[in-house]
């Protein structure tokens, strides 16, 4: 009974089904395709409309792209990995001791210093919050800057600045900082102040507070004598640097292809801002060969050279940044030479030498060096200067002095000629001017020879004092205190001092010492002024122009701006700051 129910419903289902089709099939016929012959004639209207629709999605899409470059634009952002290469070898991280150029870098990256450069070259403060000094102009007290730590998170205090001057002061300790601070009296007086006295006044002391500070809970067991070769200094060195140290990879298996590389990471805590790059690499090269292979391979982001190789000239990606440094190349005549005893001749050296005409052929921009004091620095006076450049003149003092032309066309006086030597590191600037400098000098009957050496081999001249004259770079720096390199304490060449000239003048050296004892800048002009006439009179030496420290990178590096710096390493005073990667940023 329930089947033949089931049935009778399933019947009835499939009639309702075939019914519905019926109706929708007759609908679709009267209201579908029926009306499919009128779309004919109005098919202009409806493809107009629909190629209107097309031409305003197309031109909303293109607005939407062309506001967005409004909105959005390529921007530096954090990030990347930045890899320098370094002519050199790394064998001391520690601020104590690191000299040469890898050694340097990596200190700066990853110590700090009480004070620092600022973009302008202006001393500001570091690890410092602020300096002072007492009416005595003797006493400095420095002040640290709040929550300071070291990379392994412990707080930075007055007691790591105690302990870094007080090695360096130990002469166990052998540190190449020692001689300018063996007499200063160090003090912390609170974990944030620390102070320094001094035996006399001294206006260039707060120039001496750039050195790195080390940790004193880490180095405090060490022994002085045996800090420079403490394993902190090469495999864990913990600073207060924009960097921390990672790792070091050695490759090569003989001198001339050993390389090193040291890779650091951001120290996030850095009391400056975290550095924007992920990290950096300092990789070292012992051949100047690989170094620029290494670059021409895109290997490296950044390197310093001497002079950028000529196949990589043509590079589009490469950009030069040429640093200025707070620095004098000068030909130094060594009085004790017996032809530059006499004053006559050495006037006229600089009168005879077209120093322009080597600065035109450089490839930079850079400032002549007329005197002792850097162009523009403090105490600088331009009518207290080297004699100009006056071949006429030269020739007529020598004549006047006796230095008369013989047959051959050089000059004498009796039986001594008028001829030295002139030594100079072997660089393609060096080979330019002491090639200009020979041929200026021949016309006037001076035969100069020419000895250009390797740098082992003119340090070794320089320390046995085995030159006639010498051109060579000395380190000036902001402050105006040349007191190292012409007052005559510094000539004695048993001591290795840095007066190349022997000068000798006791004007000179009055207003020497009394100018760096003077922090008034009025009364400090005041001061010097007797040296540079003392200078001007007696000419001991040729300027010639402040050298550059070049730095090629590829593509732009962000942040990292040419300027005039007092060191190679003070490139990097505000790495923390510098960034490779680009991206669409929004605007704000």
């Amino acid at each position: 009974m329930n089947v033949g129910f089931s049935k009778r419903k399933l019947k009835r289902r499939q009639h309702q089904v075939e019914t519905l089709a019926g109706q929708a099939e007759s609908l679709a016929e009267r209201h579908f395709f029926k009306r499919l012959d009128r779309l004919v004639p109005v098919r202009r209207f409806v493809i107009t409309w629909m190629l209107l629709f097309v031409l305003l999605c197309g031109s909303l899409v293109g607005q939407i792209r062309a506001l967005e470059g409004q909105f959005r634009t390529l921007q530096p952002v954090p990030g990347g990995i930045y890899t320098e290469g370094i002519l050199g070898d790394f064998t001391n991280a520690n601020p104590l001791y690191a000299s040469g150029e890898v050694d340097a870098s990596v200190s700066k990256l990853l110590f700090a210093g009480l004070l620092t450069y600022d973009d302008e070259n202006n001393l500001v403060g570091d690890l410092a919050e602020s300096w002072t000094v007492d009416v005595t102009e003797r006493i400095y007290t420095v002040k640290l800057r709040p929550n300071l730590s070291w990379h392994d998170g412990a707080p930075l205090t007055s007691k790591d600045v105690l302990f870094t001057y007080q090695m360096i002061q130990n002469p166990d300790a052998s540190s190449y900082l020692q001689a300018s601070w063996k007499d200063i009296k160090v003090t912390a007086t609170d974990d944030a102040t620390v102070v320094f006295t001094l035996p006399n006044q001294l206006s260039a002391f707060p120039y001496y507070m750039t050195n790195g500070i080390i940790p004193e809970h880490i180095l405090r067991d060490v022994q002085p004598s045996e800090m420079r070769s403490a394993t902190f200094n090469t495999l864990n060195p913990i600073g207060a640097g924009p960097f921390m140290w990672q790792e070091i990879e050695v490759s090569g298996e003989t001198p001339e292809t050993r390389q090193e590389q040291i890779a650091l990471s951001p120290f996030k805590k850095y009391h400056r801002g975290a550095p924007k790059l992920s990290g950096l690499v300092i990789h070292s090269f012992h051949d100047a060969d690989r170094l620029a292979a290494a670059f021409e391979r895109r290997e490296l982001t950044g390197a310093s050279f001497t002079e950028l190789p000529q196949n990589l000239k043509d590079y589009e990606s490469v950009r030069i940044n040429d640093f200025i440094l707070t620095a004098a190349n000068m030909v130094f005549f060594k009085q004790s030479y017996p032809v530059f005893a006499d004053v006559a001749v050495r006037k006229a050296l600089v009168q005879g030498a077209d120093v322009q005409a080597i600065i035109n052929e450089l490839g930079y921009p850079t400032r002549p060096v007329k005197g002792p004091f850097l162009l523009g620095q403090l105490g600088y006076d331009r009518t207290l200067v080297q004699p100009v450049y006056d071949p006429v003149a030269a020739a007529a003092a020598l004549d006047g002095a006796g230095w008369v032309i013989g047959p051959g066309g050089g000059r004498s006086k009796g039986n001594v000629p008028l001829s030295f030597t002139l030594q100079a590191q072997d660089t393609p600037e060096n080979r330019l001017a002491t090639a200009k400098l020979q041929e200026d000098w021949e016309k006037l009957g001076i035969k100069a020879d020419m000895k250009l050496r390797e740098a082992a081999e003119l340090q070794q001249a320089i320390s046995d004092q085995n030159y006639d004259a010498l051109l060579y770079g000395i380190s000036i720096g902001v402050d105006p205190d040349v007191f190292v390199y012409w007052h005559s304490t510094q000539k004695d060449a048993r001591s290795n001092r840095l007066n190349f000239s022997h000068y000798s003048s006791k004007v000179a050296d009055a207003a020497l010492e009394g100018g760096r004892t003077r922090n008034d800048p009025t009364l400090r002009t005041v001061k010097y002024r007797p040296f540079l006439q003392a200078w001007q009179q007696d000419t001991p030496a040729l300027g010639l122009y402040q050298p550059r420290y070049m730095y090629a990178t590829h593509g732009t590096v962000y942040g990292l701006n040419p300027r005039t710096i007092n060191n190679d390493t003070e490139r990097f005073n505000n790495v923390h700051s510098w960034q490779i990667r680009q991206a669409l940023v929004t605007n704000r």
